[in-house]
């Protein structure tokens, strides 16, 4: 792996920012350097949102994500906005629990999550961002599942510890959809 670009996009609330943040850190975990850039909507919560990730060995030249080798679409307008963006041969995450359109690309790798119907079986609809982001570290194996797990224990700790194994749940029910 020398340099790979991610973009999340939804809408406010849908977990985005953590899938971002989770793979930033993630990354430094691994001793990579990374850049996690959020972006927001007028609103927070169900309004626009997405991030750029950059994920190198080297140098990060700018934390801008302008061509994604990665797309994470959890929603329509997602999709629309950002397919275009998605490098050739790059891989594109789809929602299909919101979104019911298929890639239109044939030179990219389209993957489709049921992120929200996983979490429902799981029993919390909040770990729909962890079934994308188990979906995404299955598929691209740009991070270690492990180091993924790891963060999750880092970030819940205390009184929201109990939290971990739900959300490892989602994490594997979602890369079984690759």
């Amino acid at each position: 792996m020398d340099y790979h670009e991610i973009l999340i996009s939804g809408f406010g609330g849908q977990g985005v920012m953590a899938i971002g943040k989770t793979l930033a850190e993630a990354g430094m975990y691994e001793g990579l350097n990374v850049s996690w850039l959020p972006s927001y909507g007028p609103e927070m919560r169900g309004g626009t949102a997405n991030c750029g990730v950059a994920i190198a060995k080297g140098e990060i030249i700018s934390p801008i994500v302008l061509e994604p080798d990665y797309l994470i679409a959890m929603n329509l307008p997602s999709l629309d906005k950002f397919e275009a963006m998605v490098k050739s041969g790059g891989a594109i995450f789809v929602n299909t629990s919101i979104v019911k359109h298929e890639v239109t690309r044939e030179d990219v790798r389209a993957i489709y999550v049921p992120s929200m119907e996983i979490a429902a079986e799981i029993g919390n609809p909040r770990v729909a961002n962890m079934a994308m982001l188990g979906a995404f570290i299955e598929a691209t194996k740009l991070l270690s599942y492990d180091t993924i797990v790891a963060m999750l224990k880092a970030m819940f700790t205390g009184p929201k510890a109990s939290l971990v194994a739900l959300n490892e749940e989602a994490l594997k029910q979602g890369a079984k959809c690759v």
